[in-house]
């Protein structure tokens, strides 16, 4: 029983990793790219005089590339993918990880948060004893995206390169800890009965918001703010989407796979 629900766990992460390389192509990378041609250039007077190879940029792009994303548990969670990392160099032609071209890392990055995605899903939904169906499958999937993409984008939505942040491992720390919390929270007020769960659940969601994520002491940028706004919006669109289709892909594949007789 347990391998059956491991393939669909399996296929699920697979698929819907597949239709989120297709979703951010068509409308985050884009404007990652447009983005990357602000970099380099002099912050416009009376703007502020960080250039984009200032300390801070640099974490940004730090914090934007997930070429680090095998190696680093917090960062491979993150919305922004593989692809996403830039050191100056073209991509496309010398690849950005082992060789690989900007979509190929892409790709295999989100083929491997997906099928991560879904294993700790269908994990949650055998330990909680509420399994995933095609019927609920939609709720799993907003739900694993509050926890993850949305709740903590509210105090790091996420961030085009060149854009200032705040040290790298504070915010990995504040995210982590803030997925984690909102997790549980969201648990304690949808799937457990009793109005305590209820008010834990709220306190357990407004924690880390109340206590505030790590914000750079410098906010200057010489990428458009609108550019940013929009990039927020379509990364968290695409994210939504990823977690719809995880969600529903999950619940079919355990009503056709890990209960087949």
């Amino acid at each position: 029983m347990i391998v059956r629900y491991l393939l669909a766990a399996l296929v699920a992460g697979l698929f819907s990793g597949v239709l989120m390389t297709a979703a951010q192509e068509a409308r985050v990378v884009p404007l990652i790219l447009h983005a990357e041609e602000f970099e380099g250039e002099a912050a416009p007077a009376g703007e502020g005089t960080t250039p984009a190879t200032s300390d801070g940029a640099a974490t940004t792009q730090e914090h934007s590339s997930l070429g680090a994303v095998i190696f680093d548990v917090a960062s491979a969670l993150s919305p922004i993918s593989v692809a996403y990392a830039h050191e100056g160099e073209d991509h496309e032609d010398g690849g950005i990880m082992f060789g690989m071209s900007r979509f190929s890392g892409t790709l295999l990055a989100n083929l491997v948060t997906g099928t991560g995605f879904a294993l700790l899903l269908a994990g949650f939904s055998l330990v909680s004893g509420n399994p995933i169906t095609v019927a609920n499958g939609a709720l799993w999937g907003a739900a694993g995206w509050l926890a993850v993409h949305m709740l903590p984008a509210i105090g790091l939505p996420p961030e085009l390169p060149g854009f200032p942040a705040a040290d790298l491992t504070q915010r990995q720390i504040w995210w982590v800890a803030t997925v984690a919390l909102s997790a549980a929270g969201l648990y304690l007020l949808f799937l457990k009965p009793g109005i305590l769960a209820k008010i834990v659940g709220v306190v357990l969601l407004a924690a880390p918001q109340v206590y505030g994520a790590p914000q750079p002491s410098d906010i200057s940028s010489n990428v458009p703010a609108v550019l940013g706004a929009e990039f927020a919006v379509a990364a968290l669109a695409t994210t939504l989407f990823f977690w719809i289709v995880l969600g529903l892909s999950l619940g079919f594949a355990n009503e056709k796979i890990a209960k087949a007789a």
